[in-house]
């Protein structure tokens, strides 16, 4: 008999139900568990050599092959994770079994080093090679080119559009005549918040100024010109300083220590040849320090050390509209502000050079919305100017170094770097930007102060909120601490000062002298829990 006259007939009548043609085909999926009867591997090597052979005779077919014996053997159920499974399922964190952080001060050690040595390894310019820096002429750091000139006649729209194109000074000089050397008052991004204030109905002026503020948003509404002498009753200027040419650096840190924000620079006749702002004597100081000892000795001393910060600071929230913090720079004399969620970790920087992203129609709708989704167009802005993303890091702390601190300043082109409490390295997981905080603000005892504003808080649509969270969120909420204090460029430029024999101003007077006596809305909560005048910085 063949192979395949067997395989035509049925179940050999010797044969147990359980026989060697059952397969696991035909196991019903509900009975898989249950242990089966599987014949042995003997029994099925013998009825095989039976059918190879061809005079085998039926008789001894039914004796040789005869019931096999039954063996139990379980037969369990397994279940293969298909993609989709594993692709729901979330992975174990890394941070669970993760070596210990570094701690804070072995961190900072590693970017004080890192940041000493890219200062020393900085091309360094020959002409103040083995000078003492107090024999710089600071006609030797001034350029005629950033000078920029418009007059009181110059409409805000055209003194704008000239404020935009300076971003070395952010400032436009005004003089009487188009032919005038001579600078009589200034046109920068703080008269600008302060004129966007006032044609939207936000600034709050008093009885005396009503009038006035009524008449500057009429003539800006009916789209007739306004000059830049009808809107200087709102611009709060600071003091007005110029120096020769030939005066020497010390000065002019000890101008710009006091508090003041910039100075001219002017020839032997009194025309302006340059200007000199706070920021460009600290990037002078950061890329030339090395020349200069007595400055290099305090690079590597920290903040906490050299007690230059300061522990009060006004900051916003970023669920806050951003006219709210438009408004607290307004009032206080700011130029920035710190953003902070509801744990006071700061997650941005607004400036009054910010201002520049509101200065057409199409951009009036951001006024309304939240402070954090200003940041991602602040964000945005930058990354499209530069051609790649940029987050810039607008925070230290009380143990980075001065040279540390220096290098974040000229590296984002800030007046100030917020101070932030340090992170405790055992509870370093990260923030998850897309659920909302629900801790509310720190109790009053803390130096930071969150004004809450009686205007209503707007936010942006869904869609938006996620790319925004993402965008300035987890790039800077996530890393920074508690806003604890601030350091500006008056406070490193009066500690130059005064470490080397020169006597500054108070800058308190500055700052009060361009802080607005207005009965704005967010005045009174200011008032009732202000410590001192540190807080404007």
């Amino acid at each position: 008999m063949d192979n395949s006259s067997i395989s035509e007939k049925g179940p050999n009548p010797g044969h147990s139900s359980d026989s060697t043609e059952t397969t696991a085909a035909s196991i019903p999926p509900s009975a898989s568990a249950i242990p089966q009867k599987i014949p042995s591997r003997e029994t099925s090597a013998a009825s095989l050599r039976i059918n190879s052979g061809a005079a085998a005779s039926p008789g001894a077919l039914a004796s040789a092959v005869g019931p096999p014996p039954a063996v139990n053997i379980p037969v369990l159920a397994t279940h293969r994770q298909a993609l989709a499974e594993n692709l729901y399922s979330i992975p174990s964190s890394p941070r669970s079994a993760r070596h210990p952080s570094f701690t804070q001060a072995a961190l900072q050690d590693l970017v004080s080093i890192q940041s000493h040595a890219i200062q020393r390894n900085r091309k360094l310019d020959p002409r103040f090679a083995d000078r003492d820096w107090r024999e710089v002429a600071i006609g030797e750091l001034a350029v005629a080119d950033e000078v920029k000139w418009v007059t009181m006649d110059t409409s805000v729209q055209e003194a704008t559009n000239a404020l935009l194109k300076t971003s070395p000074t952010n400032a436009v000089l005004i003089r009487e005549t188009e032919t005038s050397e001579s600078a009589i008052s200034t046109f920068d991004y703080n008269d600008l918040n302060a004129y966007l204030l006032v044609i939207v109905g936000i600034a709050k002026p008093d009885d005396e100024t009503r009038s006035m503020y009524a008449e500057i948003a009429t003539k800006a509404h009916k789209g007739q010109a306004l000059t830049l002498a009808d809107i200087q009753p709102v611009c709060r200027k600071e003091s007005l300083v110029a120096l020769p040419r030939g005066e020497k650096l010390d000065k002019a840190i000890e101008v710009l220590g006091s508090g003041i924000h910039r100075l001219l620079v002017t020839d032997d006749n009194g025309h302006v040849v340059g200007i000199l702002d706070q920021l460009k004597i600290v990037a002078f100081f950061w890329k030339e320090g090395i020349n200069f000892p007595a400055i290099d000795s305090m690079y590597s001393a920290s903040i906490q050390d050299l007690g230059i910060a300061s522990k009060s600071v006004l900051a916003v929230s970023q669920d806050s509209p951003l006219t709210e913090a438009l408004l607290l720079m307004f009032n206080e004399g700011l130029t920035s502000v710190a953003i902070v969620d509801s744990m006071q970790k700061v997650v941005g920087n607004i400036s009054t050079v910010d201002v520049r992203h509101l200065t057409t129609s199409s951009s009036a709708h951001l006024l309304q919305n939240t402070c954090l989704n200003f940041i991602s167009v602040i964000l945005n802005a930058r990354g499209v100017d530069q051609g790649r993303d940029s987050f810039p890091v607008f925070y230290t702390t009380n143990y980075s170094t001065l040279s540390h601190t220096l290098a974040k300043l000229v590296a984002t082109q800030s007046h100030r770097m917020w101070v932030v409490e340090t992170a405790s390295p055992a509870n370093s997981n990260p923030a998850t930007p897309l659920l909302p905080q629900k801790t509310p603000v720190a109790a009053s005892s803390s130096p930071v102060l969150v004004p809450t504003g009686s205007a209503t808080h707007y936010s942006s649509s869904p869609s938006h909120v996620s790319f925004l969270m993402s965008a300035a969120g987890s790039h800077g909420h996530a890393m920074s601490g508690r806003l604890a204090g601030v350091v500006s460029l008056t406070d490193i430029l009066n500690l130059f000062a005064k470490t080397t024999g020169m006597n500054p101003a108070d800058p308190n007077e500055q700052r009060a002298k361009r802080r607005r006596s207005s009965s704005s809305s967010v005045r009174p909560s200011l008032d009732s829990v202000r410590t001192s005048l540190d807080i404007r910085r």
